[in-house]
């Protein structure tokens, strides 16, 4: 577990995403679950020593299947967007291991078998706000690599969770993006009222404002792409030959390889085939 203050602490030994817990006097305000159900006991035993008061909450950044699959199992309310609420009312109520090879990272977790999600208790449109402690914790919508994506916010802090708005060092999940408020939340993060703040992303922790700059590069590279694309008919040849350009921009470990270009083969074929003649930016969750 890495502190980022006393009372701010990130995790990022589970697979899946990097986690985070906010100690407050009130209880820990917990920031995404691992994605195996045995691994979130592990993280909720671990959560103990910290101390803080009695009550949980847990904060889902969006509806990806990594932050979400632990969740029933962390046994506290879950807070999340009302699209990411959507989501879930949206889904079967088990979750089944099989089906298509998306390059998420729960795919590489054995045994997982079936999994019931846990809905949000609790949801909010634009913002919301939790008074555990002196300092507020600020929960904001910031559409982009989901429709129901979210950033957790500390202002006296200065520090923010940002999710999957930037990833270190690997591709974003794109089959449920919307890439033009996506590149508008990274031009918001870039600009004065963020200076200062430590920035930490659900797929690589702490993260600089260079990080946030490149995320911005590859994504309007991807946009300016897609539109070519997205105005004829879907080609996975093409999509095929984009995968193998994008790739070069990540100095992935090559054990990641494989799984990092079919997370792009099927974000591309998806966002593809959700704007078959113009770009829409429409979100399919």
């Amino acid at each position: 577990m890495q502190e980022i203050t006393s009372n701010i602490h990130i995790e990022d030994q589970f697979p899946g995403v990097t986690l985070g817990v906010i100690v407050t006097p009130r209880g820990l305000i917990q920031i995404d679950a691992p994605s195996s159900p045995e691994d979130a006991r592990s993280w909720r035993a671990a959560l103990m020593n910290l101390g803080g008061g009695m009550e949980r909450v847990l904060i889902n950044l969006d509806a990806h299947p990594d932050r979400t699959l632990g969740a029933r199992a962390m046994d506290c309310i879950v807070i999340a967007h009302e699209k990411t609420s959507l989501t879930f009312r949206t889904r079967p109520s088990t979750f089944k291991a099989q089906g298509e090879e998306t390059g998420a990272d729960w795919e590489s977790i054995a045994g997982l078998g079936s999994v019931r999600w846990a809905p949000p208790e609790i949801s909010f449109l634009d913002q919301m706000t939790l008074h555990w402690a002196d300092h507020p914790v600020v929960l904001e919508h910031h559409p982009g690599p989901a429709n129901g994506a979210i950033w957790v916010k500390l202002p006296e802090e200065k520090i923010i969770f940002i999710g999957d708005a930037v990833l270190k060092n690997q591709p974003p999940f794109l089959a449920g993006a919307n890439l033009k408020p996506w590149l508008s939340s990274l031009e918001t993060l870039l600009d004065t009222p963020y200076k200062g703040y430590t920035f930490i992303s659900s797929r690589g922790g702490v993260v600089t404002t260079s990080n946030i700059k490149g995320q911005y590069d590859f994504l309007k590279h991807v946009h300016d792409k897609l539109e070519k694309i997205t105005t004829k008919k879907p080609n996975p040849a093409a999509v095929e030959k984009l995968v193998t350009s994008l790739l070069t921009w990540f100095k992935a470990p090559s054990a990641r390889q494989k799984q990092y270009a079919q997370r792009l083969r099927y974000g591309l074929l998806h966002y593809n085939s959700r704007q078959p003649h113009t770009p829409s930016y429409q979100n399919e969750e």
